[in-house]
């Protein structure tokens, strides 16, 4: 199975940065895809960004110029970067992991989540 650690998520004004960090340990050879999602106060969850094994990228269009989903293989981390950050930013950001676990199937893995709350 995976593992996942999240951090980076806080309190931050309006414009402001913020970069999420995901660390994955367990069976890393067998996830094909990685991404965030995230989850506003009475809001349906919605997928921010995700990447999967052979580099496609897509984006949520509400973030799409504002926010960079990235990995580091040597370091089995995902970020997210997010620029520009508005106060519908807020919310709970998850990271998840969709590993291939060949008799299993496809299971998809979630970190604890961070809260990130853009207010000035």
């Amino acid at each position: 199975q995976v593992q996942l650690v999240e951090s980076g998520g806080g309190l931050v004004q309006p414009g402001g940065s913020l970069r999420l960090s995901c660390e994955t340990s367990g069976d890393i050879s067998r996830v094909r895809a990685m991404g965030w999602s995230r989850q506003a106060p009475g809001s349906q969850r919605e997928l921010v960004a995700s990447l999967t094994r052979d580099g496609r990228i897509t984006y949520a269009d509400s973030v799409k110029g504002r926010f960079a989903i990235a990995r580091d293989n040597a370091k089995n981390t995902v970020y997210l970067q997010m620029n520009s950050l508005k106060p519908e930013d807020t919310a709970v950001y998850n990271c998840y992991a969709d590993a291939d676990l060949r008799v299993h199937g496809i299971t998809r893995y979630w970190g604890q989540g961070t809260q990130v709350t853009v207010s000035s």
